[in-house]
């Protein structure tokens, strides 16, 4: 039994598999091949924050597999009235075969994995956001043919899909170049990890530009992560230099493309011009959250 709480449990031989295996249940299923080996199995969902893209996707991944899905907010469960979280862990692996959490703190996940008897996945924490930059990953895969060679950019916050990009590309070996403003960076504690297992140094710089000069991909975010609303005015101040525009896609290989997990702020971290631009993967990016899902649900629970 095996929790996913960030892209660093997973080896780089498991995480190849799990990226292969999504391209192959995607080219199966669009095919019309029906495969349902989690028939009887049910998936629990606990978000204490909103979901589009990471809620739907699990749901259709688990559906698409022949299991089903129990989705509670926290204000569904006794955790809002004080249960402790080993309490709650305990009582839901016997209900359920997996359990997807979308919470805060990162301490939340290593205490259900903890106690829980079934896996525990993040989908998204404070920390970290494993599904989704895996995901990413396909979707740069599919696009570019792989990954060797590739310069990968990313501008903007050091957040929690940043850590997980530089986790992957720890584990997976490419070029990888943050721009962050200053006191923006990723947590250094987890960039100490990356660049102490990288075989490319994971680098920082202030420049936008420099990070996406040559680049093949890049990839940017929102300036103010959920949680953040009461810094959103002064995040606008200070990563306005870091808006993902024409100007400075212009710095970039011809055929780079990009990349943006969603919900985007046009006008923002980026314009309306480059996400609904040629070179904008984004759709593409969206629908690989739902194969990426399957694979690992697949992985997780198939017997």
């Amino acid at each position: 039994m095996r929790h996913f709480l960030r892209v660093f449990d997973f080896s780089p031989l498991e995480i190849q598999y799990l990226l292969k295996r999504a391209q192959e249940l995607k080219k199966h299923f669009k095919e019309g091949i029906s495969h349902r080996p989690l028939t009887g199995q049910i998936l629990a969902l606990i978000f204490e924050k909103p979901s589009t893209r990471t809620r739907v996707s699990f749901e259709a991944a688990m559906h698409r597999l022949g299991g089903q899905t129990i989705f509670l907010s926290r204000g569904d469960l006794q955790l809002a009235r004080g249960e402790p979280l080993k309490d709650t862990a305990r009582v839901l692996s016997r209900y359920v075969h997996a359990i997807v959490v979308r919470t805060f703190g990162q301490e939340v996940l290593e205490e259900l994995a903890r106690y829980a008897s079934v896996p525990i996945i993040n989908g998204l924490s404070d920390k970290h956001h494993p599904c989704q930059a895996l995901s990413d990953v396909l979707t740069v895969i599919e696009k570019k043919g792989g990954l060797e060679g590739l310069k990968i950019a990313w501008v903007g916050d050091g957040n929690n899909v940043a850590h997980s990009w530089m986790e992957a590309a720890a584990r997976l070996g490419f070029e990888f170049v943050l721009a962050c403003p200053q006191g923006y960076d990723p947590d250094p504690q987890i960039l100490q990890e990356v660049q102490e297992q990288a075989p490319i140094p994971v680098k920082i710089v202030r420049d936008p530009i420099e990070a996406v000069r040559g680049a093949d991909v890049i990839n940017t975010d929102v300036w103010a992560s959920m949680g953040q609303e009461d810094e959103a005015q002064e995040r606008k101040k200070v990563f306005a230099p870091y808006q993902v525009n024409k100007e400075l896609l212009a710095h970039a290989k011809p055929e780079a493309i990009v990349l943006h997990c969603l919900p985007a702020h046009r006008g923002e971290e980026i314009t309306e011009e480059v996400l609904e631009g040629p070179q904008s993967v984004v759709w593409d990016q969206a629908e690989n959250k739902m194969w990426l899902h399957l694979a690992l649900l697949e992985w997780l629970l198939a017997k």
